[in-house]
């Protein structure tokens, strides 16, 4: 063996096996068809309620997320992924969600200028934190804005559209949860009896709780820590320093629920982890997904416009992540779905692909989905082994094209799922007549 050949097999040999980033999941089919499948029903939920699709850059200046989220959240100060611009030095960051790139967009397109704007999203988000199941450090996320709206029957509208799309999925075991984060007087004014509460029980808390005491101790009355759930319990509810305008907010919007038959429970510690957020806050939630347990969180964000330097404009949305709706929908024995493949077609001789490309395009400018045994390399093989590919293909009819049938210009069409339909060879300009009435008896 040629020694520079040797040098080259032994150098390959070293190469560390290149492997997605951890947390960072392919995703493949038949898993990629159930995605297109909730992506689907959103588009067409999404419509129905006059709401446009918004595309905004998985990148953004890093800025963005320190004034709109608070720099004294958890994703800023732990979980972005951040880096410099080799070209100019710019602070930039992967989106670690897609409200604040909205908002941004808005105010440099000037997009209210002639009214209020229905918008929603789906892309992936970025978090660098530990991976576990519903948890991934790049993750897909499907979101509803409702920018220049100030009433809760728009708030209302949002979480209708959400219980609509639960409806449209087939999820049962979900339930929302309401809350009310007032207005930034009102949750000074709680923040003070909160601390000096706290303060008075420093045993008890742990020491994340301790490091939010006076930066976010609105976050300690979402803890999951168990020996903390008797004093955030007893912790004074933000409810009780609500005023008239806050509280007639929150009744019209319960109001509305209770017209349109949705259950709700009113949670006094949920709360919100970006400080963008007043008035309402909700969440949809399960039991099925163990501690990942919330599929689809929001709530109204008043003041982000005006955060991050643009006229004060009032806005409301949600979020849900993809992963988790799936997930639950698999609980539920949902979303199993796959390409529908209408027919395939089976090809014994290399020499009648012009002739058989030429059927199938036709079939498939009618709306068909066909596939057609290739030989990868491997010759064409048998009859037989081709028609066990097509049964295990999925595909309703197997199209033959075999030697007879191209002598005579032909195809024989046969059925795969149904015995008592058989089989029939018909002349190549007559398959457009049957894959019509295929279509009109579906």
């Amino acid at each position: 063996m040629n020694r520079n050949h040797m040098t080259d097999r032994v150098t390959l040999e070293k190469i560390e096996k290149l492997t997605a980033v951890k947390g960072m999941n392919d995703v493949l089919p038949p898993d990629s068809a159930t995605v297109e499948w909730l992506e689907a029903k959103v588009r067409a939920l999404m419509a129905r309620y006059a709401y446009r699709n918004i595309r905004t850059p998985i990148v953004e200046r890093t800025p963005l997320f320190i004034r709109g989220l608070g720099e004294v959240t958890d994703i800023v100060e732990k979980e972005m992924y951040c880096f410099e611009d080799r070209l100019n030095g710019d602070p930039l960051t992967l989106r670690p969600e897609a409200t604040a790139g909205v908002v941004r967009a808005a105010l440099e397109h000037n997009m209210l200028y002639d009214g209020g704007k229905r918008l929603y999203y789906m892309g992936p988000m970025f978090r660098h934190e530990r991976p576990q199941k519903g948890r991934y450090r790049q993750f897909d996320q499907i979101g509803a804005e409702a920018l220049g709206f100030s009433g809760a029957e728009v708030d209302a509208e949002l979480i209708l559209m959400a219980n609509a799309l639960w409806k449209e999925i087939g999820l049962k075991d979900v339930r929302l949860e309401l809350n009310s984060l007032g207005q930034p007087a009102e949750r000074i004014e709680h923040r003070k009896a909160l601390i000096a509460y706290l303060e008075q029980h420093q045993e008890v808390l742990d020491e994340d709780a301790k490091r939010r005491l006076y930066s976010n101790p609105l976050r300690i009355l979402d803890t999951k820590n168990p020996h903390m759930q008797t004093l955030v319990d007893a912790a004074p509810k933000l409810m009780d320093y609500l005023g008239d305008a806050s509280r007639t907010h929150f009744k019209a919007l319960t109001t509305i629920l209770e017209a349109n038959g949705v259950a709700y429970t009113v949670n006094p510690r949920l709360v919100r982890g970006m400080d963008y957020y007043n008035l309402t806050v909700f969440e949809f939630t399960t039991d099925r997904l163990g501690s990942q347990g919330t599929v689809c969180a929001g709530g109204r964000y008043d003041y982000l416009f005006e955060q991050l330097g643009g006229k004060p404009a009032p806005a409301v949305g949600w979020a849900l992540g993809v992963d988790r709706v799936l997930e639950l929908a698999k609980s539920h024995g949902l979303g199993n779905v796959g390409p529908i493949l209408d027919a395939y077609a089976i090809v014994t001789d290399v020499t009648a692909f012009p002739f058989v490309h030429k059927v199938m395009q036709e079939l498939r400018e009618l709306g068909l989905s066909v596939q057609m045994h290739a030989s990868a390399g491997e010759g064409m093989g048998s009859m037989k082994s081709q028609f066990k590919r097509a049964d295990s293909s999925g595909a309703r009819f197997a199209l033959i094209f075999g030697a007879d049938e191209i002598a005579a210009g032909q195809v024989t069409i046969k059925s795969l799922r149904n015995v008592s339909i058989g089989q029939q060879t018909l002349p190549c300009d007559q398959v457009t007549d049957w894959a019509a009435t295929l279509q009109s008896s579906d």
